[in-house]
Parts: structure tokens; sequence; C-alpha cells
């Protein structure tokens, strides 16, 4: 059986440090962002990137930057997220949100600080990297903006807000957070396919695996919103029927919700078929999408 608990504590190690670096200096937006991007969250996405270029017998340090870029663009969504025009969230990850930490201004320039830094952070490993491996970083550099854009995470998320109070049918609330968490998270696995040079049919496999993955995290998050323990989570729970937001338990009951993510994760294991054991670490991330606490 694979022990993913230390395999993740070694991959947030290791990103931490990395965004450690990039994050030098001590001027008041510099401040922000390490308050934000180093406040302990999972790092699920650079986790995933990590374990999909192993799963394909690729270095950790060969997609190391996407990993960072990925947790950037993550994190700049949560600060904006918590925004009093958008969530209005007082905590996150067990701190003080950005914006009651050090102001809505700021919080807004550092969430637009942290997306920008992902795509420098993106150019400098395209620029250094040979005349190979080149086109795959401007490949993937075209991917995460795609999945982040305004044809992917943003336009879910404004289908989110746009949503409020007003019940969707279940086709359209798929589509909503296959936009808003799950293109994020095919591109954790994706962009290290692209990076590792994966063969079309096994880029088609974690392509699958993170569209299933994606969307039973989401699921997840909306089951853990009813039965979660706030002091595990860092953040309130109840907020989303409270807001009139659109979740699987509200249209499906909790257990066909949870059903519904158990099947998810099924088809998520079912796409790893063709990998070998170097992909175990990916097979329990999707076991973790939803036995997590928070």
């Amino acid at each position: 059986m694979f022990n993913l608990k230390p395999y993740m504590a070694s991959v947030r190690e290791l990103v931490d440090a990395r965004l450690e670096g990039y994050l030098s200096g001590t001027s008041r937006i510099v401040q922000a962002m390490r308050y934000s991007v180093l406040a302990g969250g999972k790092r699920l996405r650079p986790i995933l990137c990590i374990a999909a270029a192993e799963s394909l017998g690729g270095a950790r340090k060969a997609v190391l930057p996407m990993a960072c870029a990925l947790e950037c663009v993550h994190t700049y969504s949560l600060i904006h997220d918590d925004l009093p025009a958008m969530d209005d969230d007082d905590l996150r990850r067990g701190k003080p949100t950005c914006h009651v930490q050090f102001g809505e201004a700021t919080a807004i320039l550092a969430g637009d600080a942290l997306l920008t830094l992902a795509f420098e952070i993106l150019s400098d490993a395209g620029r250094q990297s040979d005349a190979t491996q080149s086109p795959r970083w401007l490949m993937a550099i075209g991917q995460l903006a795609g999945a982040a854009g305004w044809n992917g995470m943003i336009l879910g998320q404004m289908r989110d807000v746009e949503n409020e109070g007003n019940v969707l049918p279940l086709n359209d609330l798929e589509t909503l957070h296959r936009l808003k968490t799950g293109r994020m998270i095919e591109a954790s696995v994706t962009s290290a396919g692209l990076l590792c040079g994966a063969a079309p049919e096994a880029q088609g496999a974690l392509l699958a695996y993170g569209q299933n993955i994606g969307l039973a995290f989401q699921v997840a998050d909306d089951i853990l919103n009813i039965k979660g323990d706030p002091k595990k989570l860092g953040k309130a729970v109840g907020t989303d029927q409270i807001r009139g937001k659109n979740t699987y338990p509200a249209h499906m009951g909790l257990q066909n919700a949870e059903a519904y993510a158990c099947q998810l994760i099924n088809n998520a294991l079912k796409a790893l078929d063709l990998f070998d054991k170097k992909a175990d670490s990916l097979r329990a991330i999707a076991r973790y999408v939803i036995e997590r606490k928070r």
C-alpha cells in the first residue's frame, strides 16, 4: 500500500522551499503574498503535477516550476474568492483571510501579483531550458493560462456568482464546477504530461484522471461544507446553504452526492490502468480527494 502522508509532506516541503525563494523581500505586497501562499495549504495541485511527472518516469525538478506556478494561481484565486465582493470570508486555512489581515486593496494586488508571478516563473523555466524542452514549456504556459482564464476557472467563478440563489440543472452545475475547480486540477496533471513528453495515450489517460478527480474534489468540498469540522477545514461550514450556492448535496441529497464522488474516483482509477506502479501516488491521491477531512 502506497504511503501517501510522507509523500505529500516531502512534496510540500520541496514546493514551499522553492516558493520561499520566489517571494523574497520585505515590502507590504510581498508580505501579503507570502502570508497567503505560505499559509500551509494542502498543495494538492503541485503534488498532482509532481506525481504525474513521476508516473511517467520524470524527475520532480523537471516540473517544479510548474508545480509552484499552479500554487501561485490557486492562491490568487482564493484571495480573490474571499473578498467582500465575492464570498466575503473571514478565515482561510485557519487564519484571517488576506483582506482581513492586510486590507482589501492590498489583497486584490497580492492576488494580481501571484497570478503574474506564476507566468514569470514559467517563462523563466522555458527560457532556461534547452531547445527540445522550450516548446513544451510554451505549450504548458498556454494550457495553464487557458485553465485559469476567462474560458476556464474565471468563467466558472462568474457562473457561480451569477447563479447564487438560483437552482441550476444538474448538467449546468457540473459544467460550472468542471470550469471553476476542475480545469486547474486537470492542468496540474496534463501540464506534467506535456513537460515530460507523454505519449498521446498516456496524456489522454492523465486528462481523464484529472477530469474525474477535479469534479470529485468539488463534490467532496460541497459535502465538507455540510459535515466537515471547521477546526480541521480552517474555515466556516454551512456557508453554501446560507449563500444559496448550487451544490451537489442540495441537488441530489448528501448520500447520493457521496456515492457520486466515489463513482468519479473509480473512473479516475480506471483511467490509470495503463500505468504501472510509478502511478501509485496518483492512485492514492484520488482516494485522498474524497477521504480528506479538510
